[in-house]
C-alpha cells in the first residue's frame, strides 16, 4: 500500500494562515474583521464533526513535535484516506523523552491551527498534556475518540526506553481514560535513514490501524493495554508483523561534563528566569561542543567550576555549578530470545508489543519478595 508525497511545509500553519489573513486585509477583502472579545483568555472549541458525520474520530498526537515528518505523514494519510474524522493535539517542540511527565502548576499556551486538513493544536506542553486536555472536553466538540494513535516517533522505543518514551506515554495516557491506543516508532538511524522512510512506515502501519478501528467498534479490539508498533530502519522491506514482548534493552546513559568559559554570563540570570537561561546557555555550548564521547575519568579531569549566582543575581562564593551533557550510547544487549522487541526490529520485523498499565512482576520475583518483608518483620520484632 502506498500513500501520496507530503508536501513541505517550511512555515508553521498557523503562521501561513494568519500571512494570509493580513495580506486580505490589506487588499481590503477582510477589512470587516469580527470585534474581539475582552477577554480573549478562553480559546473556541473547533467543532471537528457535525451531526451528519458519522465517521469514526481518531485522535492523533506524537513526542517529536507537531511539525515533525512522522506526525505528518499519518495525518496526511489517514485525511487522504477519508475513513476516520481526523483530530490532532500535538507537543509544539520535542518532547520524545518526556517520559509521563505532565505539566503543573504552570500555565500552557495552545494554539488551533491544522495539520494536512485535519483539526489540530499546538499545545506547549508534553504529550501527556496533549492527551489529557484533548480528552477532557477543553478543545474539540466530540465527546470520546474511538482510538487515540501516538507517533510516529523517530527512534525505537524498545524495552527500558518505554519508560522514557514520549510517544508511548500519549498512548498510555489515552488508556488511563479508557480509550483504546497505539504508538508507533521508527527504528530511525542516523546514518541510513532519510525522511521518506516515514511515509514508508506510514503505509505499513495503516492496515493494522484500520483493522484497529473497524474491530474497536466491534468490540474485540485487546482491552487493557496499548499496542506499540516499532517500524524497521527499512520499513518497505520488512518481513512482517511480529508479536513480541517488552524487553530489558537499554542505551548507557554518559553523562559528560562540559566547560561553561565561554557561558559565564549564563549564571547571571534571576530566578523566575533560570530554565530559559539554562537553555539559551545549553545551545551555546552545543554550538561549540565537539560532540564525541568521552570516557569517564577524562570528563573528572576536564570538569570546570564556575561561580553560581544568589537570589538577588549576586555573586555567591559558597555554591559552585557544574555543567553536564547527556548521551546514550549504544550498548551490548545480552537478551537473546528472537520474540523479545528490540530483536525483532533487529531481524526487520514489524515488532507488535501489547504494553499493559499494571506493571508485571515475576513469580519467583514476587515469592522472593514475600520471603524478605517477613524475615525483615520477625527481625524488628
Amino acid at each position: 500500500m502506498t500513500t501520496s508525497a507530503v508536501k513541505n511545509n517550511f512555515l508553521p500553519p498557523g503562521l501561513v494562515s494568519n500571512l494570509q489573513e493580513v495580506l486580505l486585509i490589506r487588499k481590503g477583502g477582510g477589512a470587516q474583521s469580527k470585534p474581539k472579545d475582552d477577554d480573549d483568555s478562553t480559546q473556541p472549541s473547533a467543532d471537528v464533526t457535525d451531526s451528519t458525520n458519522t465517521k469514526a474520530v481518531v485522535l492523533v498526537t506524537n513526542a517529536d513535535g507537531i511539525e515533525s515528518p512522522g506526525i505528518t505523514c499519518l495525518v496526511d494519510a489517514l485525511v487522504r484516506q477519508g475513513l476516520c474524522s481526523v483530530n490532532v493535539c500535538a507537543p509544539q517542540s520535542d518532547k520524545s523523552v518526556a517520559g509521563h511527565s505532565f505539566t503543573l502548576n504552570e500555565t500552557i499556551a495552545v494554539t488551533l491551527t491544522e495539520v494536512h486538513g485535519a483539526t489540530a493544536y499546538e499545545v506547549s506542553g508534553t504529550p501527556v498534556d496533549c492527551v489529557s486536555l484533548a480528552l477532557s472536553g477543553a478543545l474539540f466538540s466530540w465527546s470520546k475518540p474511538v482510538l487515540v494513535i501516538s507517533g510516529i516517533n523517530r527512534g525505537s522505543s524498545c524495552g527500558h526506553h518505554m519508560f522514557y518514551s514520549g510517544v508511548v506515554a500519549g498512548a498510555r495516557e489515552a488508556l488511563f481514560y479508557g480509550v483504546p491506543s497505539i504508538s508507533i516508532s521508527l527504528d530511525w538511524r542516523n546514518d541510513e535513514s532519510q525522511e521518506s522512510d516515514f511515509k514508508d512506515a506510514v503505509s505499513v502501519c495503516l492496515p493494522l490501524i484500520n483493522a484497529a478501528i473497524r474491530d474497536i467498534e466491534k468490540g474485540s479490539f485487546p482491552k487493557s493495554c496499548l499496542l506499540h508498533i516499532g517500524v524497521p530502519k527499512s520499513p518497505l522491506t520488512n518481513k512482517g508483523f511480529k508479536l513480541t514482548k517488552q524487553s530489558l534493552w537499554s542505551s548507557k546513559l554518559c553523562w559528560q561534563a562540559k566547560s561553561s568559559t565561554r557561558n559565564l554570563a549564563a549564571g547571571r540570570f534571576l530566578p523566575n528566569q533560570q530554565n530559559l537561561g539554562m537553555q539559551l546557555a545549553q545551545l551555546g555550548r552545543d554550538a561549540s561542543a565537539a560532540g564525541a564521547a568521552r570516557k569517564l575519568a577524562t570528563q573528572r579531569k576536564n570538569i570546570e567550576v564556575v561561580e553560581s549566582v544568589g537570589i538577588a543575581g549576586k555573586s555567591d562564593p559558597d555554591r559552585k555549578v557544574k555543567y553536564f551533557r547527556l548521551e546514550l550510547l549504544d550498548k551490548k544487549q545480552e537478551e537473546e530470545d528472537e520474540d523479545l522487541d528490540f530483536r525483532a526490529l533487529e531481524n526487520g520485523f514489524v515488532a507488535v508489543t501489547p504494553v499493559s498499565l499494571v506493571m508485571h512482576v515475576e513469580t519467583d520475583v514476587h515469592v522472593a519478595a514475600s520471603e524478605w518483608i517477613s524475615s525483615a518483620l520477625e527481625v524488628e520484632q
